[in-house]
Protein backbone atom coordinates (compact mmCIF):
# COMPACT_ATOMS: atom_id res chain seq x y z
CA UNK A 1 0.00 0.00 0.00
CA UNK A 2 1.37 2.90 -1.03
CA UNK A 3 1.67 6.23 1.59
CA UNK A 4 -0.51 9.42 1.40
CA UNK A 5 2.45 11.18 1.43
CA UNK A 6 3.76 9.62 -1.64
CA UNK A 7 5.12 12.44 -4.06
CA UNK A 8 3.95 15.28 -2.35
CA UNK A 9 5.52 18.59 -1.44
CA UNK A 10 6.26 19.55 2.29
CA UNK A 11 7.08 23.11 3.36
CA UNK A 12 8.31 23.35 6.41
CA UNK A 13 8.79 27.23 8.33
CA UNK A 14 10.86 26.80 11.33
CA UNK A 15 12.00 23.09 9.77
CA UNK A 16 15.43 22.79 11.31
CA UNK A 17 14.54 22.58 14.94
CA UNK A 18 13.68 19.58 17.39
CA UNK A 19 10.21 18.82 15.99
CA UNK A 20 10.62 19.71 12.60
CA UNK A 21 13.84 17.91 12.29
CA UNK A 22 12.38 14.33 13.81
CA UNK A 23 9.24 15.41 11.07
CA UNK A 24 11.09 15.64 8.44
CA UNK A 25 13.06 12.59 9.10
CA UNK A 26 9.76 10.49 9.41
CA UNK A 27 8.50 12.70 5.90
CA UNK A 28 11.22 11.17 4.09
CA UNK A 29 10.70 7.36 4.89
CA UNK A 30 7.34 7.99 3.61
CA UNK A 31 8.23 9.14 0.64
CA UNK A 32 7.86 12.78 0.12
CA UNK A 33 8.82 14.08 -2.95
CA UNK A 34 10.71 17.45 -1.46
CA UNK A 35 11.04 19.59 1.61
CA UNK A 36 11.37 22.77 1.95
CA UNK A 37 12.90 24.14 4.83
CA UNK A 38 13.04 27.41 6.60
CA UNK A 39 15.03 28.48 9.36
CA UNK A 40 17.03 31.25 10.42
CA UNK A 41 18.63 29.39 12.93
CA UNK A 42 17.97 31.61 16.15
CA UNK A 43 16.86 28.50 18.08
CA UNK A 44 18.41 25.37 15.66
CA UNK A 45 21.53 23.78 13.88
CA UNK A 46 22.30 23.12 10.56
CA UNK A 47 22.94 19.99 12.12
CA UNK A 48 19.62 19.17 12.58
CA UNK A 49 18.32 18.84 9.15
CA UNK A 50 18.43 15.12 7.38
CA UNK A 51 20.25 15.05 4.52
CA UNK A 52 19.12 14.26 1.43
CA UNK A 53 18.73 15.38 -2.00
CA UNK A 54 15.03 15.96 -1.47
CA UNK A 55 15.24 18.34 1.19
CA UNK A 56 16.30 22.16 0.22
CA UNK A 57 17.36 24.53 2.94
CA UNK A 58 16.00 28.66 2.56
CA UNK A 59 18.29 30.26 5.40
CA UNK A 60 16.26 33.23 7.28
CA UNK A 61 12.84 34.24 8.56
CA UNK A 62 9.21 33.57 6.95
CA UNK A 63 8.69 37.48 7.97
CA UNK A 64 12.08 38.18 5.65
CA UNK A 65 10.29 39.26 2.74
CA UNK A 66 12.87 38.27 0.21
CA UNK A 67 12.70 34.31 2.06
CA UNK A 68 8.45 34.74 1.82
CA UNK A 69 8.65 35.89 -1.64
CA UNK A 70 10.28 32.51 -2.75
CA UNK A 71 7.11 30.66 -1.61
CA UNK A 72 5.18 30.18 -4.25
CA UNK A 73 1.29 27.60 -4.29
CA UNK A 74 3.34 24.53 -4.94
CA UNK A 75 2.92 22.70 -1.88
CA UNK A 76 0.57 20.31 -0.64
CA UNK A 77 1.37 20.61 2.84
CA UNK A 78 2.56 23.98 5.00
CA UNK A 79 4.01 23.15 8.23
CA UNK A 80 4.49 26.22 10.96
CA UNK A 81 6.85 25.17 13.17
CA UNK A 82 8.79 28.68 13.98
CA UNK A 83 8.70 30.28 17.29
CA UNK A 84 10.93 31.78 19.74
CA UNK A 85 11.72 29.48 22.34
CA UNK A 86 10.53 30.20 24.79
CA UNK A 87 8.59 31.62 27.76
CA UNK A 88 11.92 33.34 29.50
CA UNK A 89 13.31 34.54 26.24
CA UNK A 90 10.04 35.95 25.34
CA UNK A 91 10.18 37.95 28.87
CA UNK A 92 13.66 39.25 28.43
CA UNK A 93 12.73 40.55 24.61
CA UNK A 94 8.72 40.99 23.91
CA UNK A 95 10.12 42.23 21.00
CA UNK A 96 11.85 39.92 19.21
CA UNK A 97 8.92 37.18 20.61
CA UNK A 98 6.71 39.45 18.61
CA UNK A 99 9.01 39.32 15.12
CA UNK A 100 9.65 35.81 15.11
CA UNK A 101 6.70 34.09 17.21
CA UNK A 102 3.62 36.39 15.87
CA UNK A 103 4.60 38.19 13.07
CA UNK A 104 5.57 34.67 11.00
CA UNK A 105 2.55 33.55 11.55
CA UNK A 106 0.61 36.47 10.15
CA UNK A 107 2.84 37.02 7.05
CA UNK A 108 2.55 33.37 6.46
CA UNK A 109 -0.92 33.08 6.38
CA UNK A 110 -1.23 36.39 4.61
CA UNK A 111 0.71 35.65 1.86
CA UNK A 112 -0.37 31.79 1.48
CA UNK A 113 -4.11 32.68 1.61
CA UNK A 114 -5.50 32.37 -1.92
CA UNK A 115 -2.86 29.20 -2.51
CA UNK A 116 -5.28 26.56 -4.18
CA UNK A 117 -2.90 23.52 -4.18
CA UNK A 118 -1.93 23.58 -0.80
CA UNK A 119 -4.33 21.06 1.72
CA UNK A 120 -3.57 21.93 5.45
CA UNK A 121 -1.86 24.53 6.60
CA UNK A 122 -0.73 23.09 10.28
CA UNK A 123 0.03 25.56 12.75
CA UNK A 124 1.95 24.52 16.40
CA UNK A 125 0.11 25.68 18.80
CA UNK A 126 0.98 25.49 22.47
CA UNK A 127 -1.12 23.83 25.85
CA UNK A 128 0.51 26.59 28.08
CA UNK A 129 -1.60 29.16 26.15
CA UNK A 130 -4.92 28.05 27.62
CA UNK A 131 -4.53 25.86 30.18
CA UNK A 132 -5.98 26.57 33.63
CA UNK A 133 -3.68 28.33 35.94
CA UNK A 134 -3.75 26.35 39.21
CA UNK A 135 -1.42 24.39 41.71
CA UNK A 136 -4.86 22.41 42.73
CA UNK A 137 -5.94 19.20 41.56
CA UNK A 138 -5.31 19.59 37.49
CA UNK A 139 -8.11 18.45 35.13
CA UNK A 140 -7.74 17.29 31.36
CA UNK A 141 -7.67 20.51 29.70
CA UNK A 142 -10.13 20.47 26.57
CA UNK A 143 -9.72 22.09 23.40
CA UNK A 144 -12.56 24.45 23.78
CA UNK A 145 -11.18 25.86 27.47
CA UNK A 146 -11.98 29.18 28.32
CA UNK A 147 -8.73 31.41 27.22
CA UNK A 148 -8.05 33.65 30.45
CA UNK A 149 -6.35 37.06 29.26
CA UNK A 150 -3.65 36.72 32.10
CA UNK A 151 -1.14 35.27 30.28
CA UNK A 152 2.42 34.00 32.02
CA UNK A 153 4.69 34.95 28.97
CA UNK A 154 4.52 37.19 25.56
CA UNK A 155 5.46 33.56 24.39
CA UNK A 156 2.36 32.72 25.53
CA UNK A 157 0.33 35.36 24.32
CA UNK A 158 1.71 35.41 20.45
CA UNK A 159 1.09 31.50 20.52
CA UNK A 160 -2.82 32.12 21.47
CA UNK A 161 -2.78 35.12 18.68
CA UNK A 162 -1.19 32.61 16.29
CA UNK A 163 -4.59 30.28 16.58
CA UNK A 164 -6.93 32.97 16.61
CA UNK A 165 -5.39 34.10 13.30
CA UNK A 166 -5.69 30.77 11.96
CA UNK A 167 -9.36 30.77 12.90
CA UNK A 168 -9.32 34.14 11.15
CA UNK A 169 -7.88 33.23 7.82
CA UNK A 170 -9.52 30.07 7.76
CA UNK A 171 -13.13 32.04 7.86
CA UNK A 172 -11.87 34.92 6.10
CA UNK A 173 -10.10 33.30 3.11
CA UNK A 174 -10.95 29.85 3.23
CA UNK A 175 -6.91 28.62 4.05
CA UNK A 176 -7.52 25.18 5.50
CA UNK A 177 -5.33 26.13 8.81
CA UNK A 178 -5.30 22.87 11.87
CA UNK A 179 -3.74 23.91 15.11
CA UNK A 180 -2.12 21.18 16.61
CA UNK A 181 -1.83 21.91 20.14
CA UNK A 182 2.02 21.16 21.71
CA UNK A 183 1.95 19.75 25.55
CA UNK A 184 5.36 19.57 26.50
CA UNK A 185 7.88 17.67 23.73
CA UNK A 186 10.97 15.74 24.58
CA UNK A 187 12.74 13.24 23.06
CA UNK A 188 16.03 12.83 20.42
CA UNK A 189 17.01 16.11 18.58
CA UNK A 190 16.44 18.65 21.29
CA UNK A 191 20.17 20.12 21.53
CA UNK A 192 20.93 22.32 24.74
CA UNK A 193 22.03 25.80 23.60
CA UNK A 194 21.22 25.34 19.46
CA UNK A 195 20.85 28.59 18.10
CA UNK A 196 21.86 31.85 18.96
CA UNK A 197 22.35 33.49 22.42
CA UNK A 198 18.86 34.84 22.95
CA UNK A 199 19.51 37.05 26.47
CA UNK A 200 19.27 34.55 29.33
CA UNK A 201 20.47 30.69 30.95
CA UNK A 202 17.29 29.79 28.82
CA UNK A 203 19.03 29.59 25.55
CA UNK A 204 21.42 27.13 26.74
CA UNK A 205 18.95 24.94 29.29
CA UNK A 206 15.71 24.99 27.08
CA UNK A 207 13.16 22.64 28.26
CA UNK A 208 13.02 20.31 31.20
CA UNK A 209 14.09 16.70 30.43
CA UNK A 210 16.86 17.31 27.85
CA UNK A 211 18.45 19.81 31.07
CA UNK A 212 17.57 17.39 33.59
CA UNK A 213 19.18 14.25 31.38
CA UNK A 214 22.38 16.11 30.64
CA UNK A 215 23.01 17.43 34.42
CA UNK A 216 22.13 13.82 35.31
CA UNK A 217 24.69 12.51 32.50
CA UNK A 218 27.02 14.35 34.38
CA UNK A 219 26.80 13.78 37.74
CA UNK A 220 25.28 16.90 38.85
CA UNK A 221 22.54 18.17 41.07
CA UNK A 222 18.63 18.66 39.24
CA UNK A 223 17.15 22.18 39.78
CA UNK A 224 13.91 21.45 41.37
CA UNK A 225 12.34 25.29 41.16
CA UNK A 226 9.29 24.93 43.87
CA UNK A 227 10.43 21.69 44.89
CA UNK A 228 9.44 20.07 41.33
CA UNK A 229 5.44 20.51 42.81
CA UNK A 230 4.42 21.59 39.41
CA UNK A 231 3.49 19.12 36.99
CA UNK A 232 3.17 18.93 33.10
CA UNK A 233 1.74 16.48 30.58
CA UNK A 234 5.21 14.86 28.66
CA UNK A 235 4.90 13.59 25.26
CA UNK A 236 7.74 12.09 23.15
CA UNK A 237 8.73 13.65 20.00
CA UNK A 238 7.86 10.65 17.60
CA UNK A 239 4.29 11.02 19.04
CA UNK A 240 4.24 14.21 18.44
CA UNK A 241 5.52 14.24 14.15
CA UNK A 242 2.37 11.40 14.07
CA UNK A 243 0.16 13.75 15.39
CA UNK A 244 1.23 16.84 12.79
CA UNK A 245 1.01 14.32 10.20
CA UNK A 246 -2.51 13.06 11.22
CA UNK A 247 -3.28 17.27 11.37
CA UNK A 248 -2.12 17.36 8.02
CA UNK A 249 -4.13 14.46 6.73
CA UNK A 250 -7.37 14.25 9.14
CA UNK A 251 -7.93 17.25 10.77
CA UNK A 252 -10.76 19.29 9.81
CA UNK A 253 -10.05 23.04 8.56
CA UNK A 254 -10.38 25.73 10.85
CA UNK A 255 -10.12 23.16 13.71
CA UNK A 256 -7.91 22.53 17.23
CA UNK A 257 -6.14 19.06 18.66
CA UNK A 258 -4.32 18.31 21.03
CA UNK A 259 -1.09 16.44 20.59
CA UNK A 260 -0.77 15.23 24.01
CA UNK A 261 0.39 12.12 26.29
CA UNK A 262 -3.42 12.60 28.79
CA UNK A 263 -0.76 12.12 32.23
CA UNK A 264 0.42 14.61 34.32
CA UNK A 265 3.54 13.90 36.06
CA UNK A 266 5.22 15.91 38.34
CA UNK A 267 8.50 17.32 37.87
CA UNK A 268 10.05 16.36 40.95
CA UNK A 269 9.05 12.11 39.95
CA UNK A 270 10.49 13.75 36.20
CA UNK A 271 13.90 14.42 37.88
CA UNK A 272 13.43 11.10 40.38
CA UNK A 273 13.62 9.10 36.89
CA UNK A 274 15.95 10.44 35.33
CA UNK A 275 18.42 10.00 38.21
CA UNK A 276 17.31 6.46 38.53
CA UNK A 277 17.84 5.47 34.65
CA UNK A 278 21.02 7.58 34.48
CA UNK A 279 22.53 6.61 37.65
CA UNK A 280 22.88 9.71 39.01
CA UNK A 281 23.57 9.55 42.70
CA UNK A 282 23.32 13.38 43.38
CA UNK A 283 20.17 14.64 45.40
CA UNK A 284 18.25 17.16 43.18
CA UNK A 285 18.50 20.77 44.74
CA UNK A 286 15.32 22.83 45.84
CA UNK A 287 14.99 26.43 44.19
CA UNK A 288 12.69 29.07 44.63
CA UNK A 289 9.81 29.52 42.51
CA UNK A 290 9.71 30.87 39.16
CA UNK A 291 7.98 34.39 39.89
CA UNK A 292 6.51 34.76 36.08
CA UNK A 293 5.46 31.19 36.52
CA UNK A 294 1.85 30.63 37.20
CA UNK A 295 0.88 27.52 35.37
CA UNK A 296 1.12 25.25 38.15
CA UNK A 297 -0.70 21.37 37.36
CA UNK A 298 -1.91 20.63 33.94
CA UNK A 299 -2.61 18.09 31.11
CA UNK A 300 -4.45 18.21 27.65
CA UNK A 301 -7.01 15.86 26.95
CA UNK A 302 -6.68 13.27 24.41
CA UNK A 303 -10.40 12.50 23.74
CA UNK A 304 -11.31 14.63 20.73
CA UNK A 305 -7.70 13.83 19.02
CA UNK A 306 -8.40 10.33 19.61
CA UNK A 307 -12.15 10.34 17.70
CA UNK A 308 -11.45 12.91 15.37
CA UNK A 309 -7.59 11.87 14.24
CA UNK A 310 -7.22 8.16 15.34
CA UNK A 311 -4.49 9.72 17.30
CA UNK A 312 -3.23 8.32 20.73
CA UNK A 313 0.61 9.05 21.63
CA UNK A 314 2.46 5.20 22.09
CA UNK A 315 5.76 5.91 23.92
CA UNK A 316 5.44 5.51 27.79
CA UNK A 317 7.35 8.32 29.53
CA UNK A 318 9.54 5.32 30.97
CA UNK A 319 10.55 3.88 27.35
CA UNK A 320 10.98 7.96 26.18
CA UNK A 321 13.29 8.97 28.88
CA UNK A 322 15.91 5.61 27.73
CA UNK A 323 15.85 6.35 24.19
CA UNK A 324 16.48 10.31 24.91
CA UNK A 325 19.18 9.27 27.18
CA UNK A 326 21.21 7.35 24.92
CA UNK A 327 20.89 9.71 22.00
CA UNK A 328 21.74 12.62 24.90
CA UNK A 329 24.84 10.38 25.87
CA UNK A 330 25.56 9.27 21.88
CA UNK A 331 25.62 13.17 20.79
CA UNK A 332 27.03 14.63 23.93
CA UNK A 333 30.38 16.04 22.25
CA UNK A 334 27.78 17.81 19.49
CA UNK A 335 25.84 19.34 22.67
CA UNK A 336 28.60 20.25 24.42
CA UNK A 337 29.93 22.19 21.25
CA UNK A 338 26.35 24.11 21.38
CA UNK A 339 26.52 24.79 24.94
CA UNK A 340 29.97 26.31 24.81
CA UNK A 341 29.18 29.14 22.25
CA UNK A 342 27.25 30.49 25.02
CA UNK A 343 29.77 30.53 27.30
CA UNK A 344 30.94 33.95 27.22
CA UNK A 345 27.46 35.27 27.89
CA UNK A 346 26.51 33.03 30.92
CA UNK A 347 27.07 34.23 34.60
CA UNK A 348 27.08 30.59 35.58
CA UNK A 349 28.81 27.12 34.00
Amino acid sequence: MSSPWSDARILMVGGAGFVGSNLSTRLLKEGVKKIVIIDNFLSSEPENIPKSSKVVLWEGSIADDKILEKVEDEYDYIFHLATYHGNQSSIHDPLADHENNLLTTLKLFDHVRDFKRTRKVVYSGAGCAVAKKTYDEAEATVEDAPISLEMDSPYSISKIVGEFYAVYFHKQHGLPTVRARFQNVYGPGEVLGAGKWRGTPATVWRNVTPTFIYRALKGQALLLENGGLASRDFIYVEDIVLGLMLCALRGEPGDVYNLASGVGTSIKSLAQRINALTGNKTPPQVMPKRDWDRSGNRFGSTEKARAKLGFAASTSLEAGLKQTIEWTRSQMDFIEQTMDKHRSFMSTP
